[in-house]
């Protein structure tokens, strides 16, 4: 009896002995613990103003960097030739810059702008700008081959026929008038200058069928003498981006040629008039697409959503031939393709 009593004691004693260990050891993991967790929180304390501060210094770096934006383009907004508001007038200095820096624009987009008429002299550049009148300079080129192959010179077509001259031009349309204009330019090349086209405006405006903007497509393209061609397209878009008001083709080409050094004004010709037959068109410019749009102030008269206005370009800008046959290195090397010759099928 007294032994097993002395055995329980034993293990009650061995028990407690237990249960105060499993205490101590919890103790010892919990004072682990705690003391873990007071070095992190050493730790946080240590580094949280040096995180504060990174923090500060990377807020601070955007905010100057979007202050530098902003004044940039503050800047570049003040810089930059803008449109004059509907009904505020502009400033001629304001009026030179903003047409010099269209033009600029335009040479990016057309650098192998050129004379879309197919010559190759100035007698043959004569008749086919007589005979683009009223049509297209495709249609003219699809049409001259025949033409010259037939009377190369001005003395051939001097003497030919009208009845066959008319046949071959029936295409061109007001194949009576522009018959009758080209025998009698030509017979005046041979009563007056020997044959040859001159190389003055005064000369050239006296033979029948040509006036100034004739005689500045020969000058500038046949002879290298600067000259402003104001046709249809020309009027439109300078009217339009209200470099001028006039409607007179001889007062357009007067006050354009003021806002343009004089050397200028066969390059901004072609500008003008192949931005106005490729995108700036008369009834509906695809402006969505418009390299030019922030400097115009007819901005949204036409198409300004992008995928529906390149649908409005036409020739190359389009994907379709252009309208020479035989047209410049730099147009093909562009992207450019011939125009087919007449009779066949076109892309256009």
């Amino acid at each position: 009896m007294k032994a097993a009593k002395k055995a329980a004691v034993k293990k009650t004693a061995v028990k407690k002995t237990a249960v105060e260990k499993t205490a101590v050891e919890k103790s010892a993991v919990e004072k682990a613990a705690a003391k873990k967790t007071a070095a992190k929180k050493t730790a946080a304390k240590k580094t949280a103003p040096a995180a504060k501060k990174a923090a500060a210094k990377k807020t601070a770096a955007k905010k100057t960097a979007t202050a530098k934006k902003t004044a940039a383009v503050a800047k570049a907004a003040v810089e930059q030739p803008q449109p004059p508001p509907a009904g505020k007038p502009e400033s001629p200095a304001a009026l030179v810059r903003r047409a010099r820096r269209i033009n600029r624009e335009l040479a990016e987009v057309y650098p192998y702008a050129h004379p879309e008429l197919d010559f190759e002299n100035p007698f043959q550049l004569l008749v086919a700008t007589v005979l683009s009148a009223q049509t297209t300079d495709l249609r003219v080129n699809q049409t001259t081959p025949t033409l010259f192959a037939k009377y190369p010179t001005p003395e051939d077509l001097a003497a030919a026929n009208p009845e066959e001259v008319e046949e071959i031009l029936r295409p061109c349309g007001f194949f009576r008038a522009k018959t009758k204009s080209v025998i009698g330019l030509s017979k005046g090349l041979v009563e007056q200058f020997g044959g040859e086209v001159p190389g003055r405006l005064e000369d050239l405006v006296k033979l029948p069928g040509v006036g100034r903007k004739t005689a500045f497509v020969v000058l500038g393209n046949a002879f290298g003498r600067p000259g402003i061609t104001v046709d249809t397209h020309f009027q439109r878009l300078v009217r339009r981006w209200r470099w001028t008001a006039e409607t007179d083709p001889d007062k357009i080409e007067a006050a354009v040629g003021a806002l343009f050094p004089k050397s200028d004004w066969t390059d901004l010709s072609h500008h003008v008039i192949w931005h106005g037959r490729r995108m700036c068109h008369a009834r509906k410019p695809a402006c969505g697409v418009c390299p030019i749009a922030p400097l115009c102030p007819a901005y949204g008269e036409g198409e300004t959503d992008p995928e529906k206005a390149k649908k409005l370009l036409k020739y190359e800008k389009g994907g379709f031939p252009g309208q020479r046959l035989k047209p410049p290195q730099a147009y093909l090397d562009a992207g450019g393709r011939p125009a087919p010759p007449l009779g066949a099928v076109s892309g256009t």
